[in-house]
């Protein structure tokens, strides 16, 4: 055999090499997109399913009919207004809730490498908790229905989660701490709200202290139209900064010298991901309360399906954590109806069980 067949043949195999790996890889991107486009379908099914639940049951024919005549038209009769009024707004803020504390788990469990990081880690859940107790229990803007104004609930939940996150950020702007320690701040913060929340309870009346426990618990009861163009605008504006930092917390998953090696500044990339992700929730635990659950199951179990690629694990977590919720309160609201049953009990329930099939299934080779 000559030279040059000896090199044209390294070449054809080194071809048909590369051939093979772009097959894989194109194997791989396109397995990913058909789960996201499954969770995507099942998304809209379980919406459409929660719509016709109810104390008062209507079919999925009924309800879509209903549906396009309210976009043009005001709800007229009882089915009109128990779907238009209060089922739809109920399944939307689901969804919208459900992806965004699945988006916040991703990023939290992505910018600390911790497994067991949640959209809570920073204390936010917490925090939120404090400040939601606050106005029950004071019974700020007395007058309204419940004692208190939702307006104010809203933005006192919404300004106390914050404090928590920007103690844990200062940390990080003072000194360059490891992620375990920002998961020990966070817990920090956790007990200095929970202690602050269980004193302002203790001589309050019992009555305030149980709304307040309820909220807590988390909650899609009070669900109306008015509601969902704010969360959905805080979504369209964390969303899109976290997936523009993807490929920064992929490089991350490697290790803090060999990012910065690559050229990822990490100490910037972690401030900018977690202050996102603390406003991202936020933004959702000030309107239903602090969920439990979601945001830490939601990326295990799509991790598990599709990988750790940010890019792809993002969008998934999104939809899984908005299949979760609807799910959820669609049992929450049903199951022993008239009675409902805080949403947080049953996201712990179903996910639990289903969380720790998959890990002895996968033997925990996901991570």
């Amino acid at each position: 055999m000559t030279a040059s067949s000896e090199t044209i043949s390294k070449q054809e195999i080194a071809k048909t090499k590369r051939a093979q790996i772009r097959g894989l890889y194109k194997k791989s991107i396109n397995k990913k997109i058909y789960f996201i486009f499954f969770l995507f379908i099942l998304m809209i099914i379980f919406a459409g399913i929660a719509a016709t639940l109810g104390s008062y049951e209507i079919s999925f024919t009924e309800v879509y009919s209903i549906i396009f005549h309210c976009m043009f038209n005001n709800a007229e009769t009882y089915e009109q207004y128990t779907v238009w009024e209060l089922r739809l707004p109920r399944i939307l803020l689901a969804i919208l809730a459900g992806a965004g504390l699945g988006i916040a788990g991703t990023m939290m469990q992505g910018i600390l490498r911790n497994p067991l990081a949640e959209p809570y880690t920073m204390g936010i859940a917490s925090g939120a908790g404090f400040g939601a107790s606050l106005v029950i229990i004071l019974g700020i803007g007395a007058g309204y229905a419940g004692g208190y104004s939702r307006y104010a609930l809203i933005a006192s939940s919404f300004i106390f989660a914050l404090v928590p996150a920007v103690v844990v950020l200062a940390i990080v702007l003072r000194r360059k701490p490891s992620p375990g320690v920002l998961v020990l701040a966070g817990i920090s913060m956790l007990y200095i709200f929970s202690a602050l929340t269980m004193l302002i309870q203790v001589p309050a009346d019992p009555n305030a202290v149980k709304v307040a426990q309820f909220w807590a618990v988390g909650s899609l009861e009070r669900a109306s139209w008015l509601d969902i163009f704010p969360i959905s605008l805080v979504l369209a504006c964390c969303v899109p900064l976290l997936m523009w930092k993807t490929w920064d917390i992929n490089i991350l998953n490697a290790g803090d010298e060999i990012a910065e090696s690559i050229g990822v500044h990490v100490k910037r990339t972690r401030i900018f991901v977690m202050m996102v992700s603390a406003v991202l929730t936020a933004g959702v635990v000030c309107f239903v309360g602090a969920i439990s659950f979601v945001g830490l199951i939601a990326p295990h179990i799509c991790r598990m399906f599709i990988g750790a690629d940010n890019r792809f694990l993002l969008p998934a977590s999104a939809l899984f954590g908005a299949v979760l919720l609807i799910l959820a309160d669609t049992i929450a609201r049903t199951i022993a109806a008239p009675l409902v049953i805080p949403i947080g009990i049953v996201t712990a329930i179903i996910g639990t069980p289903l969380f720790l099939y998959l890990i002895l299934k996968k033997k925990g080779e996901y991570w």
